[in-house]
């Protein structure tokens, strides 16, 4: 999210070719357009001096208007990247066959807690307010000023009492309870094998129902560990104990949680279940519906390339009228004969497919949401459209179909058509200037991110979350987008430097982060608020709150107030404060801690601060930062889209006044290598002994001697060509002297998977690289390298052994080393099943220690062998079991661990 949406995260508009199929494929970067500054007029009015009125203010509406041309088709590439991010994610660990049947993290979790356990306990050092929105980092890819706020990881469900409590579920941080409305948050659920977030829902009788396994992508899930019932949620922790039923719901999603007076039921990519809600809950989930059972586990097409797409249901409703009543809505977001409403009368003994009648095109059902009122008398959906899915990337502006109301109450309808992208655009919406181009109107996202709420008291009063949050209070005749993308393009927007009306820097009142996924309503001191959770957090507004001339509601409170720390970052970088570095943050005392997030940007952090920020705009992907001065700092946006600093993107006004206006005055510079094609989160990687000597990897291998003085991307070198025609892209990359090693996939996916591993040296003026064979090595995808330092070589490898990833070639094995300059390779990892050797986990980063030790981040934390993998154990005892995307030894002796889901943390490496 930044100012222009031809230039930020939604910027990354780089010919992203994606085919939208059950098997996603390849997605390739041309890496053609660079963001670039506003139009020289508007340039030149915004740097008109600041009691110039007049001249300020017809900036500002150059500035605004100047976005509104989108180049390059527009920006879609928003909605791509989550795409993108969610499928690569799930590729790393699937491949090369697509699936993980149940039982492979459980397993993997019991062998992790069995080993003995290493070091002290570690720090949650990002469990701080992370400011969105602080003024001192504005330099012209920032995204300050946009409104959010405070904010944190991406929430996924909700739920609220009458009382003040209040649960959240981050994406894969677990959940967190507030006693107070929201606010001081204590995680409750980290005993947990899984902290991967599905839904969230209270019962009538008090007891909180936590739904594991992410929904959000509508793909291939494999970290859900089932569905947890803890009785008592105002001060008890969920527990292993709390399961309910055994594995049947392993290494599943869920996507919805709903209750009748006997039963509970629950919407899931293998289809719908249901268990007792008040008798044995050791007993098993019994399924009620799949559209394919053929395509299920087990059954006679479930090893087909596609069987993971063939049962998901994306949401299921009960009639507040008859508990027998139930509807489902079944389908893939990209279209399939299956897709469709179905409903059971007999309370699940046998369902049917409805043909709905009225606005609705039963051909058109992709990803759903359904509401009904409280009593029953009107029942709303939100609806993805497969057909806008599949057309071209740039061609369309949103894949919302619609949302629609069934005055009857009936899923058959006659349903009536209340919103569309472009009424909700006309609402009010931050969106609007994309209307009538393509690329990024409300609803791009609606396959990815969807909530709709009814308030219990009034059945036409609805809250609707696409990107934007919007409200009608008519059934749907008019809307309000009372929760905005951002505040950019507003009337009362303003850049500080530029024109303060009446002393206020920022006229706008807060908004909520972008892309919703859950709400709930609740009550606290006597007033009902309604809760929304996206990408940055949770938010809160008096249900039937103010809006502003504009429809925007002006009374949203972030509730992120850095106790709950669901952050997903995908790497971290540490560097000494420099005294002599004028722009050096003096908020805290102590090392400088940089990272790259889902959907927030990248952070900034000086140890001993009272809060974080955000000084890079858009999603964060890897990070490089000078051990010697932390404000210098290599910041991924996304597929190799580099920037760089040396004054922490904190430029000093006295000498660029308009850098958050004018990229010529900035102190932020692109400087990606010209690369065809990368990883969504692409490698890069300074040379240990030499900070200045980089690396890159995308399809070709990049050098540069410049360092952190690099100023533009014509300055790499090409130095290795990874071939594939395009397809093959590094995955890792390690640097060390006169020696690198660069992991490779292409294609990355289960049709066709392949993988490999370059290891090049340098003589001071050429790199020679070649190609290792791998022998022993299994077929599956490489997540981390790393050199010692004697020059030995380490793989670790992500997914799992064949066990449980079936299919010719997936092989057994997560660590290997190779003493030859990678001719031959030797598993250090061990049988997993035997004691003291590393768990069968997937594995995402890889660093030796100056001693010798080996550290190892996996998808459930972080392991560690001090005898070169003789044996193994957890480092630390208090690690959440989430996904340690990259571990970093820190210049002040700190292991630091980036997790995708609960932060920054670290240990004293000093033992090690």
């Amino acid at each position: 999210m930044n100012r222009t949406l031809n230039r930020r995260r939604a910027a990354l508009v780089l010919a992203v070719a994606v085919i939208l199929i059950a098997v996603p494929l390849i997605v390739v970067n041309l890496n053609a357009a660079r963001p670039h500054g506003l139009p020289f007029a508007a340039q030149e009015k915004l740097n008109a001096p600041a009691e110039d009125a007049g001249a300020a203010a017809e900036a500002v509406k150059d500035f605004q208007e100047s976005s509104q041309g989108v180049e390059n088709g527009g920006a879609g590439g928003e909605a791509l990247e989550a795409q993108t991010a969610a499928e690569q994610f799930a590729e790393a660990r699937t491949s090369p066959t697509g699936i993980v049947p149940a039982g492979g993290y459980t397993t993997a979790y019991n062998q992790l807690t069995g080993l003995g356990v290493t070091g002290a306990d570690w720090t949650d050092v990002t469990k701080l307010p992370y400011d969105a929105d602080d003024p001192n980092y504005r330099d012209y890819y920032s995204n300050s000023s946009g409104g959010s706020g405070l904010v944190t990881g991406r929430i996924v469900g909700l739920a609220a009492d009458d009382t003040g409590h209040v649960y959240v579920a981050g994406a894969n941080g677990g959940v967190w309870r507030s006693s107070q409305g929201g606010g001081n948050w204590e995680p409750i659920a980290d005993s947990l094998p899984s902290l991967s977030s599905g839904d969230l829902r209270l019962d009538k009788d008090g007891a909180l129902w936590y739904a594991t396994g992410e929904a959000n992508t509508g793909g291939t899930s494999y970290v859900g560990n089932g569905v947890y019932r803890l009785a008592d949620p105002t001060s008890g922790t969920l527990t292993l104990a709390d399961r309910v039923g055994g594995d049947e719901l392993e290494s599943t999603t869920i996507n919805a949680v709903r209750f009748t007076d006997a039963k509970v039921w629950v919407a899931t990519l293998r289809g719908v279940y249901w268990h007792s809600r008040t008798g044995n809950f050791s007993d098993p989930w019994q399924l009620s519906f799949a559209p394919n059972p053929t395509y299920l586990p087990g059954g006679l097409n479930a090893t087909t390339a596609n069987a993971a797409y063939k049962n998901i249901v994306n949401d299921i409703a009960i009639d507040p009228k008859n508990a027998n009543h139930l509807i489902a809505a079944a389908g893939w977001r990209s279209g399939d004969t299956y897709n469709g409403f179905y409903e059971t009368k007999n309370g699940g003994s046998s369902w049917v497919k409805i043909n709905p009648t009225g606005a609705i095109n039963p051909k058109e059902i992709g990803n759903v949401s359904f509401a009904y009122a409280a009593d029953g008398s009107q029942l709303y959906v939100m609806n993805q459209s497969p057909s806008l899915l599949n057309k071209p990337v740039g061609t369309v502006n949103s894949y919302l179909d619609g949302i629609y109301v069934s005055n009857s109450g009936s899923i058959a309808g006659p349903w009536t058509k209340i919103a569309d992208s472009h009424k909700l655009a006309n609402s009010g919406s931050a969106l609007k200037q994309s209307i009538g181009g393509k690329g990024y109107g409300p609803g791009i996202q609606s396959w990815y991110n969807q909530f709709l709420v009814v308030d219990p008291g009034n059945p036409n009063h609805v809250y609707a979350g696409l990107e934007e949050v919007y409200e009608t209070t008519n059934g749907g005749s008019s809307w309000n987008t009372v929760g905005p993308y951002w505040n950019f393009y507003f009337s009362c927007w303003a850049p500080d430097s530029v024109y303060p009306p009446n002393g206020a820097p920022n006229r706008c009142p807060q908004t909520t982060h972008p892309d919703q996924h859950s709400a709930a309503v609740g009550t606290y001191n006597g007033q009902t608020y309604v809760y929304v959770g996206n990408d940055g957090g949770v938010y809160r507004r008096p249900l039937n709150g103010t809006v502003n001339g504009n429809g925007n509601g002006t009374d949203w409170e972030s509730l992120n107030d850095g106790t709950i720390d669901a952050l997903q970052y995908y790497a971290v970088g540490i560097g000494n404060a420099n005294a002599e570095n004028p722009r050096t943050p003096t908020d805290g005392s102590g090392v400088l801690i940089s990272g790259g997030l889902q959907d927030n940007s990248g952070s900034i952090l000086r140890d001993g601060a009272s809060k974080m920020s955000s000084n890079f705009g858009g999603d964060g992907g890897d990070v490089l930062v000078d051990p010697n001065d932390g404000c210098n700092i290599l910041q991924e946006y996304v597929v190799l889209s580099l920037s760089v600093t040396q004054d922490c993107a904190n430029p000093d006004p006295a000498q660029h006044p308009n850098a958050f206006l004018d990229v010529n005055d900035a102190t932020t510079y692109k400087v990606a290598p010209p690369d065809i094609n990368a990883r969504f989160i692409a490698p890069f990687v300074a040379d240990d002994q030499n900070i200045n000597n980089w690396l890159a990897g995308g399809n070709s291998i990049w050098f540069q001697t410049k360092g952190f003085a690099i100023r533009s991307g014509s300055e790499w070198q090409n130095v290795y060509n990874l071939g594939g025609s395009g397809v093959r892209v590094a995955t890792a990359m390690a640097y060390s002297g006169d020696t690198a090693i660069a992991a490779w996939c292409g294609p990355c996916n289960n049709s066709g998977f392949a993988r490999g591993v370059a290891v090049g040296t340098y003589d001071g003026t050429t790199w020679t690289w070649t190609q290792s064979t791998l022998t022993g090595v299994p077929n599956r995808y490489v997540g981390g390298v790393a050199i010692d330092g004697d020059g030995n070589l380490y793989l670790a490898m992500n997914g799992f052994n064949r066990r449980f990833t079936e299919g010719p070639g997936a092989g057994v094995g997560h660590i290997f080393k190779s003493t030859d300059g990678g001719t031959t390779w030797t598993d250090i990892g061990g049988d997993p099943t035997a004691a003291g050797k590393f768990p069968d986990v997937p594995a995402n980063s890889i660093k030796v220690l100056p001693g010798g030790g080996i550290v190892v981040g996996t998808d459930l934390g972080v392991v560690y062998s001090a005898d070169g993998g003789g044996t193994w154990t957890r480092l630390g005892g208090n690690f959440p079991a989430t996904v340690a995307m990259d571990v970093e030894l820190g210049p002040d002796g700190m292991l630091y661990a980036a997790t995708h889901g609960r932060g920054i943390w670290r240990i004293d490496a000093s033992g090690l």
